[in-house]
């Protein structure tokens, strides 16, 4: 039994609309050995070491459902088990989730496991320590089988892998607080994200973001933070706006501890300058040798260590959130009760054997260890491990009443009196806090301070939350939910406006030009593409980023205000979405293109990993009716709102859809052309002529036709106004600044030249359509390649689609030939423009993408087109522009021969010396940016 692939996706993916981890795991020999034949033996141990499993309802959708599938008929197979036991363990390490689900997959054996997780790293353990765990459960005989004998004869200690797995676990985990702010930010649908490995969140989108480190809020003063750190300055800043504090000595060597202890008189505290929970703090020292003890353990903290009368009293926590006291607990040090009968060890474990307790932050309370501090208070108080304490008694085991530590709380919030109230109020405001803490010791809160005395020990800047919304005893408090409103006020925003889209073709022109519109409405535009990330405009991270780490980023990003997401297939194959939701989501089209490639061999296979992007979408989901695959996903989104977008006037489902006052966009004829139209609860609204699109050629490229009408949808859908999306669309051109590799047209030269990315049949299709329908004077040229990964099928399709279209056919391969021969992709389109009757002599095969490009561009005649599919974009770009033919160097086309000779490849010319103002604003604008780019497989 061994995992044979993981993949981690981070947001909405083709198995859940969360994060899921997928598995694809071999059983082997155990595909034969299904849970009923191991036996009830191997059931009853499994529950033995998980008993929450128990809790699981599996398919019958109730407690006990996976008891009964693991006994029933022929029980289960361990894939199946093994998803259980992964979510389990993540439980247990307080992580809850709950969903998973196991499929058969290729091949005997072979299962797709998929479940959910909190953290990546954890859930992945989780698996790994599930494997062993039922591996370890196997027949002694069948597990030699399986593991192989060395491995079958290793032992494997559950009680001590369970809690390394657990510790571990909570190592990465959010701390309690944390978790607790996460918890309240998603009851108000604020979205979050966690910016590093500890406790750094970021509530909230783009310019709304607010962040937090465990309970110190991005409002929270810096000096507010060093003041509360600092306790001699505390206490003499709350001692002079006479509040109740204790006397209190800063010391740095032995001596003067000793000294500032008789001079503040005895019993006193000892605690480390600087110290957190607990850490270094002896409290009731009578003696100088106590004082003296106490202070070298302070100095193992902090080199300056504070000395502190010691107040009588119970320990009490206030929580004051935001100007209001929210939650008051009294603590109790970790301790145990005498019984008269068993001994302090037995009693430790007694305690520990409480549900509520586990390891670390597992669990509502933390268990008791014993350590030297616990060892050094027994022996203080004449006692050892094995002494039996009388009935009654309460041994300590701590000083302080820390959970971290054992500690238990309980809520006294309702018990308090207003003077004690209104004191850490005052406290929390002098010291600067929003988010503060006050430690009071005082024997009755009840009681006001000015009556019965006490005093703040001290103030914190980063209180926990966990005593109070999980305490001991008494009620439970929502202390994180008043932080969140404290951040986000009612009716202030926290997400930005978020645009995703897909498709097989055109998805990347119309994002920006999507983004071109509402910049020029007034946003700060994050914009994720197949050739980087932009931020208002400007390059930012050069690559192919349309995947979840590029939505991150903007998402990240202060500025901006407006999200578009170019989400690509292979992103979704192989993380999923980059966000948990969308407001407005479209697909343009389903084609033929990769598939064959990760898993996907279908039309409707591909269909349904572009879905996911309407599956999210809660607004508005805009689909292409003209597409079949499109239109049936419209049973999959709950989007407010669907708009179809077709470019046939008649279509009969979108004229009922409109006619019942559903939204639509257009392709209308009239009498000085097509105009884009929008339908919108019964209205209609001439928006454009498409000939006044620059990006569409004058209407002849119907496909920035087609792409023009979804970025107006899309723009209407996010409350744009009809002037902007007009100017918008009037202004967008596809320039090689505005949209690189998308239709770049240079006539700079005696002939046309036009640079596009089409990499697959459909968007070969569009060009050659567009070259056809383009008026020329001369010859029709083409540099024809297709990308080495794609199936022989979708490479000879592309070449049988060029065929007699072109007066000339020059034929290379991509830099990166993707595990094909050097020559390989030429030469099959080479043979697919034969078969389909191409004249020998018209073709010509020059590997190289560059000396293909020049031969072409020599090539090219006066009043000629040239139409250049690319690969590395700004190279070739920088080769047309640059392009000076020298007298009496054109080549001469010809083929190659029988004998698999190559053209003689031309001499390739220098570039010009100054380049065209486009590509000059274009290096400008990026900063330094390097420009090439190499496409990766999924673009």
């Amino acid at each position: 039994m061994r995992i044979l692939e993981r993949s981690v996706y981070v947001g909405p993916s083709i198995y859940a609309l969360f994060p899921v981890i997928r598995l694809e795991l071999d059983l082997g020999v155990l595909e034969e050995w299904p849970t009923r034949r191991l036996g009830p033996a191997f059931t009853d141990r499994l529950l033995q070491l998980l008993p929450g499993l128990r809790e699981h309802g599996c398919s019958y959708g109730e407690p006990g459902g996976f008891v009964r599938r693991l006994g029933e008929d022929e029980g289960t197979w361990l894939g199946h088990v093994l998803e259980h036991v992964a979510i389990e363990l993540q439980v247990i390490a307080g992580e809850p989730v709950t969903f998973g689900k196991t499929r058969a997959g290729e091949g005997p054996g072979v299962y797709t496991v998929v479940y959910e997780y909190e953290d990546p790293d954890v859930g992945l353990a989780a698996a790994r320590l599930g494997l062993r765990l039922l591996q370890g459960l196997l027949p002694e005989d069948l597990r030699r089988q399986v593991a192989g004998d060395t491995s079958a004869d290793t032992p494997f200690d559950w009680p001590t892998e369970r809690d390394s797995f657990i510790r571990s676990a909570q190592r990465r985990a959010l701390g309690p607080s944390t978790m607790s702010l996460v918890r309240a930010a998603e009851e108000r649908r604020i979205p979050w994200i966690r910016l590093n490995n500890q406790s750094l969140i970021q509530f909230g989108h783009g310019r709304y973001q607010q962040r937090i480190q465990a309970t110190i809020t991005s409002r929270t003063p810096h000096i507010a933070v060093e003041l509360a750190s600092d306790k001699e300055e505390t206490n003499r800043i709350l001692g002079n706006l006479g509040l109740p504090v204790p006397p209190q000595r800063l010391v740095q060597r032995v001596e003067d501890a000793i000294q500032a202890a008789a001079r503040i008189g005895y019993p006193v505290v000892v605690k480390p300058y600087n110290g957190n929970h607990g850490r270094g703090v002896a409290i009731n020292l009578t003696t100088a040798e106590q004082v003296r003890t106490a202070f070298a353990q302070a100095q193992e903290v902090s080199r300056s260590v504070v000395v502190e009368k010691m107040i009588a009293g119970h320990d009490h926590r206030m929580l004051v959130v935001n100007g209001q006291l929210i939650a008051v607990s009294r603590r109790m040090p970790g301790h145990v009760v005498g019984d008269g009968l068993h001994t302090i060890s037995e009693l430790v474990q007694e305690v520990n054997r409480d549900p509520r307790r586990g390891v670390g932050h597992e669990k509502v309370l933390t268990r008791i260890e014993f350590d030297a501090q616990a060892d050094r208070l027994l022996t203080e108080r004449g006692y050892t491990r094995d002494t039996v304490p009388p009935a009654g008694e309460i041994v300590y085991l701590r000083m302080t009443a820390n959970l971290s530590t054992g500690g238990t709380a309980e809520d006294v919030t309702d018990l308090v009196h207003p003077d004690n109230a209104e004191m850490a109020v005052r406290a929390i405001r002098a010291i600067g806090l929003d988010v503060g803490g006050v430690d009071f010791l005082t024997p009755d809160i009840a009681r006001s301070y000015k009556e019965l005395g006490g005093a703040i020990c001290e103030v914190n800047a980063a209180p926990g939350f966990r005593m109070h919304m999980a305490p001991s005893s008494g009620k439970p408090r929502d202390v994180a939910g008043p932080v969140l409103d404290m951040l986000f006020p009612a009716g202030s925003p926290s997400r930005i406006p978020i645009a995703a889209l897909t498709g097989t073709n055109g998805k990347t022109t119309t994002a920006r030009m999507l983004a071109h519109i509402l910049k020029l409405s007034g946003h700060t535009v994050g914009l994720t593409t197949t050739d980087g990330v932009y931020i208002d405009g400007h390059r930012t991270v050069e690559g192919d980023m349309t995947g979840p780490v590029a939505a991150r980023m903007v998402l990240s990003d202060p500025f901006v205000d407006v999200a578009v997401l170019e989400t690509a297939r292979g992103g979704l194959l192989r993380a999923g979405m980059g966000v948990r939701e969308c407001d407005v989501g479209a697909v343009l089209n389903v084609q033929a293109d990769h598939l064959g490639l990760k898993g996907i061999d279908t039309l409707e296979e591909l269909a349904r990993v572009k879905r996911i992007v309407v599956e999210t979408a809660r607004d508005t989901a805009v689909l292409n009716a003209d597409d079949t695959h499109c239109l049936r996903m419209a049973d999959h989104t709950d989007a407010r709102v669907i708009c179809y977008v077709t470019m046939n006037p008649s279509h009969p489902l979108v004229r009922e859809h409109i006619s019942a006052g559903g939204r639509g966009v257009v392709l209308e004829s009239g009498i000085k052309g097509q105009m884009i139209t929008i339908y919108d609860k019964g209205t209609q609204i001439p928006l454009l002529w498409t000939h006044l699109i620059p990006a569409t050629l004058e209407g002849r490229a119907t496909h920035n036709v087609q792409n023009a009408m979804f970025a107006a949808a899309m723009a209407h859908a996010m409350g744009k106004k009809l002037e902007d999306i007009r100017h918008g669309l009037r202004t967008f051109d596809t320039s090689f600044f505005q949209a690189p590799g998308r239709m770049n047209v240079f006539d700079q030269h005696p002939f046309k030249v036009i640079l596009d990315y089409g990499h697959n049949p459909p968007a070969v299709t569009m060009l050659v359509q567009l070259a056809e329908r383009l008026e020329v004077k001369g010859r029709r040229i083409v540099v024809l390649s297709a990308p080495g990964d794609r199936r022989d099928v979708d490479i000879l399709e592309i070449g049988r689609i060029a065929a007699g279209k072109f007066d000339l056919y020059v034929l290379r391969r991509d830099d990166s030939a993707r595990g094909r021969a050097h020559d390989e992709v030429p030469r099959m389109l080479r043979q697919a423009l034969l078969d389909s009757g191409t004249p020998e002599d018209r073709i010509v095969v020059i590997p190289s993408e560059q000396e293909a490009t020049d031969y072409a561009l020599r090539a090219a005649a006066p009043g000629d087109l040239l139409l250049v599919f690319g690969d590395a974009l700004t190279r070739t770009w920088k080769q047309i522009i640059g392009f000076s033919p020298e007298p009496g160097a054109a080549p001469t086309a010809g083929a190659d021969g029988d004998d698999g000779r190559m053209a003689p490849p031309p001499q390739v010319p220098p570039l010009a010396d100054v380049l065209t103002l486009e590509v000059d604003q274009l290096v400008r604008d990026e900063r330094g940016v390097r420009l090439a780019r190499e496409p990766e497989a999924d673009d």
